[in-house]
């Protein structure tokens, strides 16, 4: 038989950890809330794709910066074709597995005047660099150390995960955006379906 002060002790342990997983989860979702994830470190969205019809898409977003090899970034420069905007940093692990089919959908879809721009908010130029190199990266990233950029895109669509793809119409609108990992597939359906806006 099991003692009264055993009982009580066991009762004691249970409680404690149940606390222990509710503050837990509950400091998660805070931080799911909260759209600087620069300062969370890697965060991870679930895959999920939010899109906006032409009529429902705000004004055009304009991003300015300077990319790792120091060389000026404006996506204005851009408007009349499709920009896909992606978020990611060096160490996030599904920035490294999506990368070879970001690299896919920039070279397949060149000649459809879709450009891609990254958006880095962590790390230094070397280490941007070797990320850019080991995975055959073609396109620019704005250092956005001062998350001027990030700033600039999350006051049009909320940025929540790293990474998150947006895609802006020939306009320069948020058309599309995809928390977390995108796959070639998708990214491909969604700039058809921008594409297909105008033809």
């Amino acid at each position: 038989m099991v003692s009264p002060a055993r009982t009580a002790r066991y009762v004691f342990v249970a409680l404690t950890v149940t606390l222990s997983v509710a503050v837990t989860s509950s400091c998660a979702q805070e931080s799911g809330n909260n759209t600087d994830v620069a300062q969370q470190g890697y965060q991870s969205g679930d895959g999920s794709i939010t899109t906006w019809s032409p009529q429902e898409r705000r004004e055009p977003v304009t991003l300015t910066g300077t990319d790792y090899a120091g060389e000026p970034v404006d996506t204005s420069v851009q408007q009349g074709g499709i920009v896909v905007l992606n978020t990611w940093y060096a160490a996030c692990p599904p920035c490294r597995a999506e990368a070879d089919d970001l690299l896919q959908v920039a070279t397949d879809r060149a000649d459809d005047g879709v450009t891609l721009l990254g958006i880095n908010r962590h790390d230094d130029a070397g280490t941007a660099q070797a990320f850019e190199r080991e995975h055959s990266v073609t396109w620019p990233s704005i250092n956005d150390a001062d998350g001027a950029a990030t700033a600039t895109l999350s006051g049009v669509v909320p940025v929540k995960a790293v990474p998150t793809t947006v895609i802006l119409d020939r306009e320069g609108r948020v058309a599309a955006r995809v928390l977390g990992e995108v796959d070639a597939s998708t990214l491909n359906g969604l700039i058809d379906d921008v594409l297909d806006e105008s033809a």
